[in-house]
This record gives C-alpha cells, structure tokens and sequence, in this order.
C-alpha cells in the first residue's frame, strides 16, 4: 500500500468511543484498518461486540465496505499477567489512595498506542486514530492529552517517521459523543452503538438499557448512561 495520509489505523475495541471514532475516520478517510487488543480484560465481551460491530457497519453502510481494510488483532494477555486491577482481576471496583479507580491498568494506552504505531509503520499508515478523552472521563494519566503528544513526538522519533496520535473525543463529553455519532451516521449508527457495541466493566450484557447493555453501576456504565441521557434531552 502507498504511503498516504488519506489512511488511518482505528484502536478499536468494541465500545462507544472507539466505534465513534471508526465511524468518523470512515468518513474522513479513504482507506481505514482496524486493530484491537486482547490483554486478559474481564470485560471480554467486548472482543465479541467489536466483530459483530464491525460487521453490521458494513451491512448499514455499504458505501465503508471499500474503505475499511485489514482488521488486526494482538494477543496482549502479558498485560494482565502484570496487572492487579479489577479489569484484569474478579476484585470489586473501588478508589486507590491515588484518586484513581482500580480500574486503571497502568501501561495500557501507552503499550497499545506503540503496538499500533509498529503496525502502522508496517503498513505505511501515518495516521493513528483513538478514543482517549479526559472531559467525560475516570482520571486515567494516559488518557490526556499531554500524554498523548508526548507520546506522539517519542513514537515519530523512533521510527524516525512522522507518526500523527489523533484523539477527536479528547475535549468533548459524552453526551457531545453521542452526538457526533449522530452526525456521521444518524440514528441509524446510534443504533448501532447501542445496540453492538459494549462499555460495562463487569462485562454485563444481561439487561438492556435505553442506552446499550451493562451493569448499569460501574463508572463505565454512569459515564455511558448519563451522557445518553443528556443527549436524548439535548442538554449538549
């Protein structure tokens, strides 16, 4: 494949923010690959979603079947090996003395971001696409921005190539996530998104809300829930 800044490699995992912004690069690119980690998350679920996602993106919008390529996918499971959280671990959601949840695997963006750049680098992709937002968010440190362009320059800089970390959802909350779904694809992708694509950290897809599946109290499910909530009233 030619060297082109018309394509983008999408982090994808299967939920909201990352659907959204597949959906966007859909839009925005000509040609869009996909890559998704298995790092031991509890929540596997998702890994499931994210196929059956993609899927009926496809049969919803035939125009992306030309622009969507390869779809990769990595064993990470060395990641959860190492990690004593409870998205890697069946311990009960709570706050470390940090003011961060246990639900923050340390090392996760940062290792998937660099897994995603040597594939990119492989696949003369200059444009990485992920859903990393510190508005509507759980205090993660590799989620903000600051980490991202640090990242950004670190990764060009080793492989002495001009790598570009793209972050759409990073200033908006999640109700304007919604949102923006709504303007790339209509209600039509927001079905999709409540429907296919998964966000519980308990990996709960036994109840369906208004606004997808989920437990309904951890704060992936709040974080989803309220912000649809406000979405549908227009409260943006």
């Amino acid at each position: 494949m030619k060297n082109s800044d018309s394509s983008a490699l999408v982090l994808f995992s299967g939920g909201q923010d990352s659907a959204t912004c597949l959906a966007l690069a859909l839009k925005k690119y000509k040609k869009v690959e996909t890559i998704g980690f298995d790092y031991g998350q509890r929540h596997s679920i998702e890994l499931t979603c994210r196929n059956k996602f993609l899927n009926n993106l496809k049969n919803t919008y035939p125009e992306f079947n030309e622009k969507l390529g390869e779809d990769h996918f990595l064993d990470l499971k060395l990641l959860g090996q190492i990690s004593d959280t409870s998205l890697t671990q069946e311990k009960s959601i709570e706050f470390q003395k940090s003011g961060l949840p246990n639900t923050f695997v340390p090392g996760r963006n940062l290792l998937f971001l660099t897994f995603a750049a040597a594939i990119a680098y492989r696949r003369n992709l200059k444009v990485i696409v992920a859903g990393m937002c510190e508005t509507d968010y759980s205090g993660y440190p590799d989620c903000r921005d600051d980490t991202i362009k640090a990242l950004q320059v670190a990764i060009s800089l080793g492989l002495d190539t001009r790598i570009v970390l793209e972050t759409p959802l990073m200033w908006i909350d999640k109700a304007n996530t919604w949102n923006l779904a709504l303007e790339i694809g209509g209600e039509k992708l927001i079905s999709l998104i409540e429907e296919d694509t998964h966000t519980c950290y308990l990996g709960d897809r036994s109840t369906r809300h208004s606004w997808g599946y989920g437990c309904n109290t951890c704060p992936a499910c709040e974080l989803r829930r309220i912000g649809h909530e406000k979405f549908r009233k227009g409260d943006l």
